[in-house]
């Protein structure tokens, strides 16, 4: 194991030597049969370091649990996902589809539309080439039809 996930799992503590009546209190440090400097016995703090090494417990249910329905939400998030992706690929290519249809049937109606406009501009020139045709019969009269005149009436013929 690394250094830090083993550094989580350590306590340091220090402790002050005070004087207490409580049987909870480490014995002194250093122990008494042992010879030390007694210049320093002034000093009212002692300080000790007591490392506590707690074992690493393997992982509760809960949390194994909480790992396999995380993996169970991730798989079902890909999936889902992953179906969203096909879906929007199926409603694209219809889209394209849809367009492609579109842009002809645009194409035929505006084919359509000129040979009606073709039609209609021939329909058109034929009715204006009949009016002139009207015009110039009603124009250009015989003189031989104006001057018929009905003997028994005497009334002239008009066209």
């Amino acid at each position: 194991m690394s250094y830090f996930s083993d550094h989580h799992h350590q306590e340091m503590q220090l402790f002050s030597h005070a004087p207490s009546s409580s049987s909870s209190q480490p014995p002194p440090w250093p122990p008494s049969d042992c010879p030390y400097d007694s210049s320093i016995d002034h000093l009212s703090l002692d300080l000790r370091l007591s490392i506590s090494v707690t074992p690493i417990k393997p992982p509760s249910e809960r949390s194994l649990l909480r790992k396999v329905r995380d993996r169970n939400t991730a798989e079902a998030l890909k999936w889902e996902a992953a179906e969203q992706i096909r879906l929007a690929a199926i409603e694209k290519a219809y889209a394209e589809r849809v367009m492609e249809m579109t842009r002809r049937e645009m194409e035929l109606a505006q084919s359509e539309f000129a040979r009606a406009r073709s039609l209609w501009e021939r329909a058109r020139e034929e009715v204006e080439r009949a009016e002139r045709v009207k015009e110039r019969a009603i124009d250009t009269r015989d003189p031989t039809c104006v001057e018929i005149t009905c003997l028994s009436c005497r009334q002239k013929f008009r066209p």
